[in-house]
């Protein structure tokens, strides 16, 4: 169980600096805002960098919160559990719902991906970023940090299960 501890790890550390982009995209949208207003001005580069970062904290979020359990569900009922019945709850989504819908994102999107690269895709605006490409790669690697991460959760779940069995 502690090489799924360490991949939770991993991909929690991977997800952990998307925080500060947060900050990044109010500064920029400030930017924006005091450009066109002030001085009459635009830049459709930090419009869509604010798109981009947007669109990397969601994804690299979606890891993040299945590591730190903040992921959405009915919590009117499942607070009301124990911890061996939540535990079951959270291992049954995990390997009935997460691992096959992370693992058919990773898989699906690969042609997508594969062709964005092999064109080099770039936005369709004039000035913007030419780096599509780049953005569309986020699918497979949150897929895959989904996965390990789901794996981990299943890993500590199960740990708890048994841990529970014991000490009764």
């Amino acid at each position: 169980m502690g090489f799924f501890a360490r991949a939770g790890q991993i991909a929690v550390a991977a997800c952990q600096p998307i925080r500060w982009l947060t900050l990044a995209m109010v500064v920029l949208t400030m930017g924006i805002v005091l450009l066109r207003y002030a001085f009459g001005s635009g830049s459709v580069f930090i419009q869509e960098s604010i798109m981009y970062m947007h669109g990397v904290l969601f994804m690299l979020a979606i890891p993040m919160g299945i590591a730190e359990n903040s992921h959405v569900r009915v919590d009117i009922i499942y607070s009301n559990l124990s911890e061996t019945k939540r535990a079951v709850i959270d291992l049954l989504g995990h390997c009935l719902f997460l691992l096959p819908v992370a693992g058919f994102i990773f898989f699906i999107s690969f042609t997508y991906v594969e062709n964005s690269w092999r064109i080099t895709e770039r936005s369709s605006e004039v000035g913007g970023i030419p780096g599509v490409f780049l953005l569309k790669t986020l699918l497979p690697i949150t897929a895959a940090l989904m996965f390990l991460q789901g794996l981990a959760s299943i890993a500590a779940q199960a740990s708890l299960l048994l841990n529970a069995g014991k000490t009764k």
